[in-house]
């Protein structure tokens, strides 16, 4: 049996949630709700609500900062997630990785395929793993389907940096970290990140640390 508040209807539990104002608390490895995976939203919220809960997400997520924000990372396990990335990078790194910006989205129901048999590896960290950086091997380019807070439908391909992240959003929708996909001799303190491995690839940490790359 859960808690009184884990039985509480959604809109109850997001309610309470929001009523903390401010950036909300993002949830840390090991708590379950990263892990159970997530409920179809099938307008549980209602547009008010919903609004005003994706502008929490949006609230949070620039505070952290981060370039992406599931709803499970603040404790509510619907099917939501919202992305962002300025990419303040410089030029060669943005050549190597393919981070464009992308503007503040909102994801409901996503769910992705890869497009294409190419994958593409860099370093990746994670708000709710927080100090910790690995790499992971994703698939460069991806088709990703669902639906906008308005519901409209979303069926767009996205490749580089963006598709890596909402290649990370959407997994945490399905109960899945990155830490799952990563490689685990390349896992490195985000101090170790910045002091060694700032390189646009992450090539040298793989022939110092001694993991494969695609």
């Amino acid at each position: 049996m859960g808690t009184p508040s884990e039985r509480a209807p959604m809109a109850e539990r997001v309610e309470q949630l929001l009523a903390l104002g401010g950036p909300l608390p993002i949830v840390a490895a090991g708590d379950p709700v990263l892990r159970r995976g997530t409920e179809r939203y099938d307008g549980q919220l209602g547009p008010t609500l919903l609004a005003r809960f994706v502008e929490a997400l949006r609230v949070t997520m620039r505070a952290a900062p981060g370039v992406g924000l599931a709803a499970p990372q603040v404790g509510v396990p619907l099917r939501i997630a919202v992305i962002e990335d300025p990419a303040p990078v410089p030029e060669e790194v943005r050549l190597a990785r393919g981070r464009v910006p992308q503007p503040f989205r909102v994801l409901v129901n996503p769910a992705y395929e890869s497009v294409g048999d190419t994958r593409a590896a860099f370093f990746e960290g994670c708000l709710s793993v927080p100090g910790w950086q690995a790499v992971v091997a994703r698939p460069a380019e991806v088709r990703l389907t669902g639906q906008d807070e308005h519901g409209r439908a979303v069926d767009e391909v996205f490749s580089g940096w963006p598709a890596r992240i909402v290649q990370h959003e959407t997994d945490h929708l399905d109960g899945v970290l990155y830490l799952d996909r990563a490689e685990s001799r390349s896992l490195s303190s985000n101090q170790a990140v910045t002091r060694r491995w700032t390189q646009p690839t992450p090539e040298e940490a793989a022939r110092a640390l001694g993991f494969e790359l695609p």
